[in-house]
């Protein structure tokens, strides 16, 4: 079924999030990362860079509700593929919070594996003061794009120059245990089969159950944070990068780290068959 354009522009209902200090510290836990600024609860402790993902999982399923993307079949829906994150962070994220999000979709366009769609997911505090916002890329392969003469994309960010090119760094090895899917899913709250039941992963085509993009993404930030920010997770303002290949469990992946130019990072993450998992990857810090 195909995909319209029509879409552009709807927005789901807004979800709220009660942030306890039990979730930021699992979160974190799952990743292997104990960087006592998301544990030390005799201090304010605070979210990790990539937690913002948590929030979001219920509105990116509301939009498959949404007029427009609903011709898509269950099949089609299930089937999309995360294809790139944008995560601007205005401040950290602290325990005790009530947040919402909402997301909109603000591009749909025809690419060769079938279409793509780009949603802004905002959240926002309780004063409405915007705490994070992600550009996310979604493709759903062998489906096609209807357009309408009253649709229009809406503005998104221009990459970093860093994305596509760096200079290299340093090497690091990530250790990917055998069952962090599990955990991903349960402290994250995403659920999708693929990364936790072998059945349903063999039946969409894939060899085995795969980690998450974001949990990829997650430990590559994490990396970052300790052997660029000194340790430092407050200081990042901007993350993101283009999920290209899987990642099998349990493995090492290899994280290559460009030299800072300007305030941002380059990086790309490649799985253990020398394949990109993560290409075109960025960190801006402050």
């Amino acid at each position: 079924m195909p995909l319209s354009t029509d879409i552009i522009g709807e927005q789901t209902q807004t979800v709220e999030h009660q942030v306890d200090a039990r979730w930021l510290m699992a979160y974190a836990a799952s990743l292997g990362d104990l960087n006592t600024r998301y544990m030390d609860t005799t201090k304010a402790i605070a979210g990790h860079p990539v937690f913002p993902v948590c929030l979001e999982w219920p509105s990116i399923l509301e939009t498959r509700q949404l007029a427009g993307s609903d011709s898509l079949t269950d099949t089609e829906s299930a089937m999309g593929v995360h294809a790139a994150h944008d995560l601007h962070i205005y401040r950290p994220i602290s325990a005790g919070e009530t947040l919402h999000t909402k997301a909109t979709v603000v591009d749909v366009q025809s690419i060769r594996p079938g279409a793509a769609s780009v949603m802004r997911l905002d959240t926002w505090d309780e004063q409405d003061e915007l705490v994070c916002q992600t550009y996310q890329t979604s493709i759903y392969r062998g489906v096609e794009v209807t357009r309408s003469g009253n649709s229009l994309a809406m503005m998104t960010p221009t990459l970093p120059a860093q994305a596509t090119a760096f200079e290299l760094a340093k090497t690091v090895t990530i250790t990917v245990d055998g069952g962090l899917a599990h955990s991903y899913s349960e402290c994250a709250h995403i659920w999708n089969p693929i990364h936790t039941d072998k059945a349903v992963a063999l039946e969409a085509g894939l060899p085995d159950i795969i980690l998450h993009g974001t949990a990829t993404l997650a430990l590559a930030v994490s990396a970052l944070v300790d052997h660029c920010l000194g340790g430092e997770p407050d200081r990042v303002t901007r993350l993101g990068g283009r999920f290209a290949a899987m990642v099998l469990m349990p493995s090492d992946i290899q994280l290559e780290i460009g030299h800072p130019v300007d305030g941002c990072i380059g990086y790309r993450v490649l799985n253990a068959q020398g394949q990109e998992a993560i290409s075109q990857g960025f960190l801006a810090y402050r």
